[in-house]
């Protein structure tokens, strides 16, 4: 019964950021040298985003309550070796058994399961929003002040004036709490995310091969059983 919830709750949230690459998609398809279609883009794109931001949130509602009434975790499976060196040594070891990704990939339509920044494993990750989420944990501990200038630094402020990183959550579409009071934007497909985070690695002054990524295809496919 466990199983099969576990197994429900991360469909949804593959459904949830398999919706946000599908928007990437449909947008990179569109000839933005055509003025005609680039005008039924922005349309569908707008309207796109309204629908997308009503499944989010009622996506939410729906795996926290569930998770909440069945005691089903989804990070219930997160390991990291942030706090115990044998247990990163253990963990490191386990992720590097599989193939490493760079963070300069696509990963349009793919799932992560684990990450190494400069030496630190974590592995047990459903989602790139949780997965961006630890990072900036990662950060945060790093260099908590340099962190928190994320609010006002302009590589993390669009054209249009979003932010990324933020005070008040009610400035965000889904704000994710990185600690209490400051927050970062999730409602991001997974090469928005990988975007982002290229940025910070630059930031915070991290060479992009000190970071490898892990990926559940990868993971099942080593698991198979042996023809």
């Amino acid at each position: 019964m466990q199983h099969r919830i576990r197994s429900i709750l991360e469909d949804l949230e593959a459904v949830r950021e398999n919706l946000l690459a599908l928007s990437d998609d449909i947008w990179l398809s569109i000839d933005h040298n055509d003025s005609e279609s680039l005008d039924e883009g922005v349309q569908f794109k707008r309207l796109y985003n309204e629908k997308m931001a009503a499944f989010d949130t009622l996506a939410s509602e729906l795996s926290t309550m569930v998770q909440q009434f069945t005691s089903v975790r989804l990070e219930s499976a997160e390991q990291s070796g942030g706090e115990d060196e044998s247990e990163n040594v253990r963990i490191v070891q386990e992720l590097n058994r599989e193939e490493p990704h760079a963070i300069s990939e696509d990963f349009t339509y793919k799932r992560p399961h684990g990450f190494i920044l400069d030496g630190q494993g974590t592995t047990g990750i459903t989602t790139w929003r949780r997965l961006y989420e630890l990072l900036c944990q990662q950060l945060l501990r790093r260099d908590g002040d340099r962190f928190h200038a994320l609010a006002d630094n302009p590589d993390y402020i669009s054209n249009r004036g979003h932010h990324a990183f933020t005070r008040d959550p009610a400035h965000l579409r889904h704000a994710s709490p990185v600690e209490d009071g400051f927050y970062t934007e999730v409602n991001l497909s997974a090469n928005s995310i990988r975007d982002t985070i290229r940025r910070l690695l630059a930031t915070f002054e991290i060479p992009e091969d000190r970071l490898q990524l892990f990926l559940r295809q990868d993971r099942d496919a080593g698991n198979l059983p042996e023809p």
